[in-house]
Protein backbone atom coordinates (compact mmCIF):
# COMPACT_ATOMS: atom_id res chain seq x y z
CA UNK A 1 0.00 0.00 0.00
CA UNK A 2 2.68 2.27 0.74
CA UNK A 3 6.35 2.59 -1.02
CA UNK A 4 9.32 3.21 1.10
CA UNK A 5 11.60 5.31 -0.67
CA UNK A 6 15.32 7.58 0.19
CA UNK A 7 13.88 11.31 0.46
CA UNK A 8 15.06 13.37 -2.32
CA UNK A 9 14.83 17.43 -2.54
CA UNK A 10 11.71 17.44 -3.65
CA UNK A 11 10.50 16.03 -0.74
CA UNK A 12 11.82 18.50 1.85
CA UNK A 13 8.56 21.01 2.03
CA UNK A 14 6.09 17.71 2.04
CA UNK A 15 8.11 15.93 5.11
CA UNK A 16 8.36 19.60 6.89
CA UNK A 17 3.81 19.88 6.59
CA UNK A 18 3.58 16.33 7.53
CA UNK A 19 5.65 16.57 11.00
CA UNK A 20 3.73 20.01 11.49
CA UNK A 21 0.80 18.23 10.80
CA UNK A 22 1.90 15.37 13.02
CA UNK A 23 3.26 17.32 15.89
CA UNK A 24 1.37 19.69 16.27
CA UNK A 25 4.41 22.34 16.18
CA UNK A 26 7.36 23.90 13.85
CA UNK A 27 10.19 22.03 15.91
CA UNK A 28 10.21 18.65 14.82
CA UNK A 29 11.02 20.11 10.93
CA UNK A 30 13.38 22.40 11.99
CA UNK A 31 14.70 19.08 13.83
CA UNK A 32 14.95 17.76 10.24
CA UNK A 33 16.19 20.69 8.62
CA UNK A 34 18.88 20.77 10.83
CA UNK A 35 19.96 16.81 10.40
CA UNK A 36 19.83 16.71 6.96
CA UNK A 37 23.09 19.13 7.31
CA UNK A 38 24.88 16.62 9.87
CA UNK A 39 27.46 14.71 8.50
CA UNK A 40 29.60 11.93 11.15
CA UNK A 41 30.85 8.79 10.91
CA UNK A 42 27.26 7.01 9.89
CA UNK A 43 25.60 9.03 7.45
CA UNK A 44 21.92 10.66 7.42
CA UNK A 45 19.30 8.00 6.53
CA UNK A 46 16.24 10.04 5.63
CA UNK A 47 13.09 7.60 4.32
CA UNK A 48 9.54 8.54 3.25
CA UNK A 49 6.47 6.16 3.14
CA UNK A 50 4.09 7.32 0.04
CA UNK A 51 0.93 6.66 -0.76
CA UNK A 52 -0.28 5.90 -4.18
CA UNK A 53 -0.03 9.43 -5.43
CA UNK A 54 3.75 9.74 -5.05
CA UNK A 55 2.89 12.25 -1.61
CA UNK A 56 4.65 11.36 1.75
CA UNK A 57 2.65 9.76 4.33
CA UNK A 58 5.39 9.08 6.80
CA UNK A 59 8.46 10.65 7.33
CA UNK A 60 11.95 9.24 9.38
CA UNK A 61 15.23 9.97 9.62
CA UNK A 62 17.93 7.64 11.48
CA UNK A 63 21.39 9.60 12.24
CA UNK A 64 25.46 9.02 13.77
CA UNK A 65 25.28 9.15 17.43
CA UNK A 66 27.91 7.67 20.10
CA UNK A 67 28.03 5.20 22.74
CA UNK A 68 30.59 6.23 25.42
CA UNK A 69 31.47 2.72 26.20
CA UNK A 70 34.54 1.55 28.70
CA UNK A 71 37.33 1.58 26.71
CA UNK A 72 36.10 3.94 23.34
CA UNK A 73 33.55 5.92 21.30
CA UNK A 74 31.27 3.54 19.55
CA UNK A 75 29.94 4.76 16.43
CA UNK A 76 25.84 4.17 16.81
CA UNK A 77 22.83 5.51 15.19
CA UNK A 78 19.17 6.67 16.51
CA UNK A 79 15.87 7.22 15.25
CA UNK A 80 14.46 10.27 15.43
CA UNK A 81 11.53 11.68 14.27
CA UNK A 82 9.34 9.46 13.15
CA UNK A 83 6.22 11.25 12.17
CA UNK A 84 3.45 10.24 10.34
CA UNK A 85 0.31 12.39 8.78
CA UNK A 86 -2.68 12.24 11.05
CA UNK A 87 -5.19 10.56 8.45
CA UNK A 88 -2.34 7.83 7.90
CA UNK A 89 -1.40 7.20 11.36
CA UNK A 90 -2.59 3.33 12.50
CA UNK A 91 -2.69 2.07 8.51
CA UNK A 92 0.75 0.52 9.00
CA UNK A 93 2.93 3.14 7.69
CA UNK A 94 4.98 3.80 11.23
CA UNK A 95 5.40 -0.21 11.36
CA UNK A 96 6.86 -0.03 7.75
CA UNK A 97 9.10 2.83 8.30
CA UNK A 98 10.81 1.44 11.60
CA UNK A 99 11.28 -1.90 9.70
CA UNK A 100 13.26 -0.10 6.54
CA UNK A 101 14.89 1.75 9.25
CA UNK A 102 15.96 -1.17 10.82
CA UNK A 103 16.87 -2.61 7.76
CA UNK A 104 19.39 0.45 6.59
CA UNK A 105 21.02 0.92 10.02
CA UNK A 106 22.04 -2.94 9.89
CA UNK A 107 23.22 -2.52 6.56
CA UNK A 108 25.25 0.56 7.24
CA UNK A 109 26.91 -1.62 9.91
CA UNK A 110 25.64 0.46 12.89
CA UNK A 111 25.65 -1.86 16.12
CA UNK A 112 22.74 -0.09 17.54
CA UNK A 113 19.99 1.81 17.14
CA UNK A 114 18.81 3.89 19.77
CA UNK A 115 15.37 6.12 20.20
CA UNK A 116 13.13 8.16 22.38
CA UNK A 117 9.64 6.61 22.10
CA UNK A 118 6.66 4.90 23.71
CA UNK A 119 7.93 1.13 24.81
CA UNK A 120 4.78 -0.37 24.04
CA UNK A 121 4.61 1.08 20.39
CA UNK A 122 8.38 0.52 19.40
CA UNK A 123 8.99 -3.27 21.68
CA UNK A 124 6.56 -4.68 19.12
CA UNK A 125 8.65 -3.45 16.74
CA UNK A 126 11.90 -4.83 17.48
CA UNK A 127 12.80 -2.65 20.22
CA UNK A 128 13.68 -3.18 24.32
CA UNK A 129 13.81 -0.81 26.93
CA UNK A 130 17.82 0.21 26.82
CA UNK A 131 18.46 0.24 30.34
CA UNK A 132 17.16 -3.67 30.57
CA UNK A 133 20.19 -4.13 28.70
CA UNK A 134 22.44 -1.80 30.85
CA UNK A 135 22.41 1.35 28.41
CA UNK A 136 22.06 4.60 29.73
CA UNK A 137 20.26 6.97 28.63
CA UNK A 138 21.64 10.83 27.54
CA UNK A 139 19.50 12.52 29.81
CA UNK A 140 17.85 12.65 33.41
CA UNK A 141 15.04 14.24 31.46
CA UNK A 142 14.70 11.36 28.98
CA UNK A 143 11.85 9.33 30.53
CA UNK A 144 13.55 5.63 31.08
CA UNK A 145 10.56 3.91 29.63
CA UNK A 146 11.27 5.94 26.36
CA UNK A 147 15.01 5.39 25.75
CA UNK A 148 14.42 2.31 23.07
CA UNK A 149 17.71 0.29 21.80
CA UNK A 150 17.66 -2.53 19.24
CA UNK A 151 20.84 -4.70 18.39
CA UNK A 152 21.26 -5.09 15.11
CA UNK A 153 24.22 -8.45 13.35
CA UNK A 154 27.42 -6.14 14.40
CA UNK A 155 26.66 -5.91 17.80
CA UNK A 156 28.36 -7.36 20.01
CA UNK A 157 28.07 -8.08 24.32
CA UNK A 158 31.13 -5.94 25.30
CA UNK A 159 29.13 -2.62 23.99
CA UNK A 160 27.92 -1.31 27.02
CA UNK A 161 27.49 2.78 28.08
CA UNK A 162 26.24 5.72 28.06
CA UNK A 163 24.27 6.73 24.93
CA UNK A 164 25.20 10.16 23.84
CA UNK A 165 23.55 12.66 21.09
CA UNK A 166 25.19 14.90 19.05
CA UNK A 167 24.93 18.15 19.28
CA UNK A 168 21.70 18.63 16.82
CA UNK A 169 19.71 16.66 19.17
CA UNK A 170 20.90 18.96 21.96
CA UNK A 171 19.33 22.20 20.42
CA UNK A 172 16.26 20.43 20.02
CA UNK A 173 15.43 18.70 23.00
CA UNK A 174 16.64 15.82 24.87
CA UNK A 175 14.24 14.25 26.60
CA UNK A 176 11.20 16.55 25.75
CA UNK A 177 9.59 13.64 25.00
CA UNK A 178 5.94 14.98 24.66
CA UNK A 179 3.14 15.99 27.68
CA UNK A 180 2.67 13.79 30.34
CA UNK A 181 0.95 11.48 28.61
CA UNK A 182 4.10 10.40 26.99
CA UNK A 183 6.05 10.11 30.05
CA UNK A 184 3.90 7.61 31.78
CA UNK A 185 4.12 5.49 27.86
CA UNK A 186 0.74 6.42 26.57
CA UNK A 187 1.75 8.26 22.89
CA UNK A 188 2.78 7.13 20.33
CA UNK A 189 4.53 9.38 18.82
CA UNK A 190 7.80 11.11 19.71
CA UNK A 191 10.27 13.68 18.80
Amino acid sequence: MYAIRPETSGDHAAVGALHRAAFGDDGVSKLVDDLRQQSGALPVVSLVAEAAGGDPVGHVMLSHAWLDGAHRLIDVMVLSPLGVMPEAQGKGVGTALVAASLEAADRLGAPLLFLEGNHRYYGRRGFVKAASLGFRRPSLRMPENAFQVARLASFDAGMTGTFVYRDVHWRHGVGLYRGSEAMRGDETTAR
